[in-house]
């Protein structure tokens, strides 16, 4: 297994053993507290543990090379750990909101929360906002589509603490529908980014082509190489976090077969070392006059 991979579990390790303090923590505070949307709040973060095992998995696989019946590699993997992701995400935020919605027509079995309720919401927002940026710096270091996933399941997990600690806050001060309406909102923070989450997985698993600007970019390489006199075609496919490439270019048609496959080569080498997302970049050569 690569660094980056080891440096990506080390990461989920630390943030599943973070994760299940802080789900204790908040589920203590939220029955011992009286708060709906605290105990809401302990379910997010045990979703936490649960999505993170699944991040380890994806990590470990898509890191495999390849092999016969796997030619490309393994890199979907991730896309498709995003995807599962996104959707645990989905169910734990419809649970949250009908927790929400339940409490919201209880009145008479609503006691008002308490000052411990509200100091674990307020430990909650710095530990899981600590905890997202932590994952997402790693993220963005070795590349991982499911760890900025799982980074970012940390900061929908920080939302939902602060409409906690509001909604307590509020029902301390005598609006007993506070609370409820807290975990209402929690849920609607929730299904946002699962929703964020799923759409970028589904783009990686259906061959999206990459962003215009990168298209832009591989564009103005290829044609500043020296001899091409045209760039064809260009089209760019997304594979998990990678990316393919595919050019045909425009070259003098009295150049020798030599020369025209080192201009290839010389586009090919270019790609990749410019663009280190890309996989594999293969390059069609098109005579033309000169």
């Amino acid at each position: 297994m690569e660094n980056k991979e080891k440096e990506g579990i080390k990461a989920s390790w630390i943030t599943i053993f973070l994760n299940l303090l802080l789900s204790i923590i908040k589920l203590s505070a939220g029955i011992i507290g009286h708060s709906i949307s605290m105990i809401s709040d302990s379910i997010h973060s045990a979703s936490d543990v649960l999505s993170t095992v699944v991040v380890i998995f994806g990590l470990k696989w898509s890191a495999k090379k390849e092999d016969a019946k796997h030619p490309y590699g393994h890199e979907r993997i991730e896309s498709l750990t995003a995807l599962f992701l996104s959707l645990f995400l989905f169910v734990t935020g419809l649970l949250i909101g009908v927790q929400g919605i339940k409490g919201l027509f209880s009145k008479e079995t609503i006691q008002s929360p308490t000052i411990f309720a509200l100091t674990a919401a307020i430990i909650s927002i710095f530990s899981k906002e600590a905890m997202f940026w932590y994952t997402r710096n790693i993220a963005i270091k070795i590349k991982s589509n499911s760890l900025m996933a799982d980074a970012w399941h940390h900061r929908s997990d920080a939302f939902s603490s602060i409409g906690s600690m509001i909604g307590i806050l509020c029902s301390m001060i005598g609006i007993w529908w506070a609370d409820s309406l807290a975990s209402l909102i929690i849920c609607f923070i929730i299904i946002k980014v699962s929703y964020k989450i799923g759409e970028d997985a589904i783009n990686e698993l259906l061959d999206t082509s990459c962003d215009s600007y990168t298209e832009f970019q591989i564009r103005c390489l290829v044609l500043s190489i020296k001899h091409i006199k045209s760039l064809d075609r260009l089209k760019t496919r997304r594979f998990g976090n990678r990316i393919y490439v595919e050019i045909e270019i425009g070259i003098p048609k009295n150049f020798s077969l030599e020369n025209a496959h080192n201009i290839a080569h010389t586009v090919h080498d270019q790609v990749e070392l410019k663009f280190p997302k890309v996989k594999h970049c293969m390059v069609h050569v098109n005579p033309m006059t000169a």
